[in-house]
């Protein structure tokens, strides 16, 4: 069974046509990256599998369930953790506080553990989400999510903005996820960082998708990700510890 299976999905937001046709999955226990530049329609893609913005047409199958048409509570009941671009922490609530906020669900991942792999946390919990950094609030975001211990994690744009050793410290942990058993999509713009850990990839240019195949073998065209890092074309290299 698929942890994600996406078939000719098309979206649109008025009479703009986002989404067009588009084809993904994702295998249970796999970690796949969805690559491409900004306004290409990443977050689009991930809206439309949490019921956020609905597919006008196509389906959306979540561990053989089909989702198309799902409320965005039912989605998430099916096992799917969503880690939104923006960091969205409680500012107000501390780091603890925040921690607490999710149900209890049977998994791996709990509290201690996450201090174990966040060890920042740690040391910031009895602070606010406001007085945290964006490196911080980024690993409080992804940590909340972690805690309801979702089959199918994913993740838009977590590297945004942040400093490469604590882009480390993220990558680290959506490893450790997917070594845990979780089926992950991340969606990054940093190419290099992502398909250095993803088993495949996609690249989504204008709303469908272009390429279809083993990460490590995209990363091995190097026109190809020239053309599409950018900026962030240069090797990727995770820092040392």
């Amino acid at each position: 069974m698929k942890a994600l299976e996406i078939h000719q999905l098309n979206t649109y937001y008025d009479k703009s046509h986002i989404l067009k046709g588009v084809d993904l999955e994702v295998g249970e226990g796999e970690l796949v990256t969805l690559l491409g530049r900004n306004g290409a329609g990443k977050s689009t893609t991930l809206r439309s599998i949490m019921g956020l913005t609905p597919a006008h047409s196509g389906s959306v199958k979540i561990f053989g369930t089909d989702s198309t048409h799902l409320a965005p509570f039912r989605i998430a009941r099916l096992g799917v953790g969503l880690v939104p671009e923006g960091r969205r922490v409680f500012a107000n609530l501390t780091v603890e506080e925040n921690l607490k906020v999710p149900v209890d669900r049977p998994g791996p991942w709990n509290i201690p553990r996450i201090y174990e792999l966040f060890p920042r946390l740690a040391e910031r919990k009895l602070h606010k989400g406001k007085e945290l950094s964006g490196g911080e609030q980024e690993m409080l975001s992804i940590a909340r999510v972690l805690l309801l211990n979702p089959k199918l994690l994913m993740l838009d744009e977590p590297s945004q903005g942040l400093a490469p050793i604590i882009v480390q410290n993220v990558f680290n942990v959506i490893v450790a996820a997917r070594n845990e058993g979780t089926s992950v999509l991340l969606i990054e713009q940093n190419v290099r960082a992502a398909i250095e850990i993803a088993d495949r990839a996609y690249v989504l240019e204008r709303g469908a998708i272009t390429y279809t195949g083993v990460a490590a073998e995209f990363g091995q065209d190097e026109a190809r990700v020239q053309e599409l890092a950018g900026a962030s074309a240069q090797k990727w290299e995770f820092p040392d510890d």
